[in-house]
């Protein structure tokens, strides 16, 4: 099968071997690996492309990796137990979901400073935020809520229920809509973002496999907002479902333990992270299938994708 057309730098947090596996998109193959520090998983990239910044969860920190040279160039004040988090449209903020204290953490990027901490549900992991940067979600696991925050005043504006396990957030290109999976409850719950309420909810079928195994969790949304892909952890399938519709219309087999999901910038492939298998999948765009998947490290959490 045919490479893409532009080669691009794919960084994956393997959360069992404690490195980052950088993967050429081009070329489909790992050039480096990089030590970093214990239980990496929620990964992203600053909007210059020159700043990773991941959740070390073990160490209770957030690590920045210069993207030049794959050195560990200096730490974030995160607060406990770091999973992932949600970089600001304008790039100058950060927003942390911290499982053991259940609060979410909003730092300045330019100081390193803590600017709040906001009181959550029980397990906050999931974090979104609109395109126009002015509110927030998070998720909380054992709450079972998807909380929307006002990013002026970093106060909870609505909590929406959910099903069970709730695990990531992610918005429609023009805000209008934010996507919430649920990883135990086997659904993804669309809110209205202007009402706040939920407007549908997607569920998954897939023949042979039981209804316990299908897990959604990692979702992205293509720039023009036509399609929308899920990872459905043990279901080792990506879901293609139409935004208009709500349908699925497709789902691409990839790796064991399908968890995360990221679009190269030029929105032709996007790739996933299987746990299990300890590989990545390339997924072609425009056909949805998969394309190759490479091996990395142990337990592939994680993916960003460089920007340029």
């Amino acid at each position: 099968m045919a490479s893409p057309a532009s080669a691009y730098m794919v960084y994956v947090s393997n959360e069992k071997d404690n490195t980052v596996s950088v993967v050429d998109s081009a070329t489909m193959e790992v050039v480096k690996t990089i030590n970093v520090g214990p239980r990496p998983r929620g990964i992203t990239i600053s909007h210059d492309g020159k700043l990773i910044y991941l959740c070390a969860s073990d160490d209770d920190t957030i690590e920045i990796i210069d993207t030049a040279t794959h050195e560990i160039v200096g730490s974030l004040p995160s607060g406990p137990d770091p999973e992932l988090f949600v970089l600001s449209p304008d790039g100058k903020t950060l927003y942390v979901a911290n499982e053991d204290d259940n609060l979410v953490t909003v730092i300045d990027l330019e100081s390193k400073r803590v600017l709040a901490e906001i009181p959550v549900g029980v397990e906050p992991e999931g974090m979104g935020v609109s395109p126009d940067g002015k509110t927030m979600v998070n998720t909380s696991e054992t709450t079972n809520m998807a909380h929307f925050i006002d990013t002026a005043t970093n106060e909870i504006t609505h909590n929406v229920l959910v099903d069970a396990r709730p695990r990531f957030v992610e918005f429609t290109p023009d805000g209008s809509e934010a996507w919430v999976s649920a990883e135990i409850g086997g659904t993804v719950s669309v809110i209205d973002n202007e009402t706040r309420e939920i407007k549908h909810k997607i569920t998954f079928e897939i023949p042979g496999l039981r209804a316990e195994s299908i897990q959604p969790v990692g979702v992205r949304i293509t720039a023009d907002g036509k399609k929308a892909y899920v990872a459905l952890g043990p279901a080792n399938r990506v879901a293609v479902i139409n935004t208009e519709t709500y349908e699925v219309e497709k789902y691409a087999l990839v790796g064991q333990r399908v968890w995360q999901l990221a679009f190269t910038p030029d929105q032709k492939t996007i790739i996933s992270t299987n746990g299990v298998s300890n590989d990545i999948t390339f997924i072609d765009v425009e056909t949805d299938e998969p394309v190759q998947s490479v091996t990395v490290g142990a337990l592939p959490w994680g993916v960003v994708v460089s920007p340029n």
